[in-house]
């Protein structure tokens, strides 16, 4: 029994030794590498912060997605195609257009909308709504209610819609600015008709510009267009899909940080990226709109780009960061940079106290403000440090603000026309002309095919000159009369006519 007993304590011990030696070269092989396994359940919280009493607790979303569904809307959006037909277009015009003339079915699309104050102002991407002539909005209780479309602002992809009801649950805007990378965020919409689906995430990154506004005015004969898209957006790893889009981004308790507006996907559905229009751009849009019926947008008047290694080097700057002064387009004489002094080769590092370090972020800070406003711009200028301040102008070169009674037939119609300098005219050959500078939202992008750039020299036979005169023959004309407007594009010589009825 004694010897039994001697054998199996032997056994033991060597096993015992031979499990530590091969722990001891497993490790010594892999040197650097440890892995430690802690014994128990994983954990099912993923921080803490804390609640109303100054406690702290475990985080949990599931308050805040209660209150913030409440508040997102889904938008179904309704476009009747151009009903173009024979009997719509005069005989002596029908050979301009190229048939046939059928009448198309309607088309839909679908995204997410965010009320932003009781009375039924909501906040939404212009993608969603745009050249829609029905908006239906199904709130959180499943009503389905009309929508009426307020205004929108191609240049940051935002619209505003308003819903006849009261005592809507809404969202607050929180400071963007104040947002860290980081940070907990809450994505709320409507992918692919789910409705109310809360999708958690962190800020993955700041200032994004991924050029997927284009906005501004064409290239024309090989001269660049002007860009004037604002594009700083809010990353995150939050998922968005497609009919996320005009939904919200919210922080941790529920206040509105940005309007979700785009994906970066090889695939078209979520692959990690989702990017959001900030809140302090957002709340500056729909102001305009609501209050102006157009965005008020103050201008530098210059063309940038963001300081890097290379144009530190080709231009011997003595800063790193901030946006570098490449000119002032084809908008010189109306810039108010150029006016209060600021020089090609100048680098903004300041607006007013806030810090520039890109191009992007120079776009974002103005792009909060409206014609009038004073900046302090600070600039450095061959090693020299200078502040000088700016009074904003409108991009047509005026410092004041444009009511919604001011707002031209043309306007109304969803196009902005200028002026022609008699010079261009005489080198286009062409005794009168007026300019389409610009189409928005409205029944001349509905209905026709007129694109920015086209030179208008008659309306039903009658020359026009001037803005104003066209403006003064759309104002005489009745619901249901026909217009036809025969022009040209500078790189076009045929004359083109497009119609439609008021």
């Amino acid at each position: 029994m004694n010897r039994f007993g001697s054998l199996l304590l032997a056994a033991m011990l060597g096993s015992v030794i031979t499990i530590v030696s091969t722990q001891w070269l497993m490790e010594s092989k892999q040197p650097g590498v440890r892995i430690e396994q802690i014994s128990g359940v994983p954990a099912s919280q993923i921080g803490y912060t804390k609640n109303e009493s100054g406690e702290i607790v475990p985080l949990d979303f599931t308050g805040t997605a209660e209150r913030v569904t409440k508040a997102v809307v889904h938008i179904r959006s309704t476009q009747q195609k151009s009903v173009r037909s024979n009997q719509q277009i005069p005989d002596q015009f029908r050979f301009f257009f190229d048939g046939p003339f059928e009448n198309q079915g309607p088309s839909q699309s679908t995204g997410s909308g965010v009320i932003i104050n009781k009375d039924g102002y909501i906040v939404t991407n212009n993608h969603v709504v745009d050249g829609a002539d029905i908006v239906e909005v199904t709130l959180y209780d499943n009503r389905q209610v009309k929508a009426e479309v307020i205004g929108t602002d191609a240049d940051t992809d935002l619209a505003v819609i308003k819903v006849n009801e009261k005592d809507l649950p809404f969202l607050s805007f929180v400071n963007s600015d104040e947002s860290k990378v980081g940070q907990w965020v809450l994505a709320v919409g409507n992918p692919f008709n789910l409705n109310s689906t809360v999708t958690a995430g962190i800020i993955s990154a700041k200032g994004r510009d991924i050029n997927i506004i284009n906005s501004g005015t064409p290239s024309i004969n090989g001269q660049p267009g002007t860009r004037t898209a604002i594009e700083s957006f809010i990353q995150t790893d939050a998922a968005i899909n497609p009919g996320n889009s005009g939904g919200a981004l919210v922080d941790i308790n529920g206040g509105l940080l940005g309007i979700n507006t785009a994906i970066a996907s090889p695939t078209g559905a979520y692959s990690g990226y989702g990017f959001a229009v900030p809140s302090n751009i957002v709340s500056k849009i729909t102001s305009d709109l609501i209050s102006y019926g157009a965005v008020q947008r103050g201008w530098l008047g210059i063309n940038i780009r963001s300081v890097d290694t290379n144009l530190v080097r080709e231009n011997d700057l003595e800063v790193t960061e901030g946006a570098y002064v490449l000119g002032f387009g084809d908008i010189e004489d109306k810039s108010a940079a150029k006016e209060a002094g600021i020089k090609e080769g100048d680098v903004v590092i300041k607006l007013d106290d806030h810090a520039i370090k890109s191009s992007t972020a120079l776009i974002e800070y103005i792009g909060q403000k409206r014609p009038g406003d004073k900046v302090s711009v600070t600039v450095n200028r061959k090693g020299k440090t200078l502040v000088i301040p700016v009074t904003l102008k409108s991009r047509d070169g005026k410092n004041s603000i444009v009511s919604r009674d001011e707002k031209t037939e043309a306007v109304n119609m969803g196009f902005e026309l200028e002026d022609i300098d008699s010079k261009v005219l005489k080198r286009l050959e062409l005794p009168n002309g007026v300019k389409v500078k610009s189409i928005t939202n409205g029944k001349i992008q509905r209905f026709t095919e007129m694109r920015e750039g086209f030179i208008i020299t008659h309306i039903n036979d009658v020359a026009v000159k001037s803005a104003k005169e066209i403006d003064e023959i759309l104002k005489k004309k009745k619901t249901g009369d026909l217009v036809t407007f025969a022009g040209v594009y500078e790189n076009y010589p045929r004359e083109i006519i497009y119609a439609l009825r008021m």
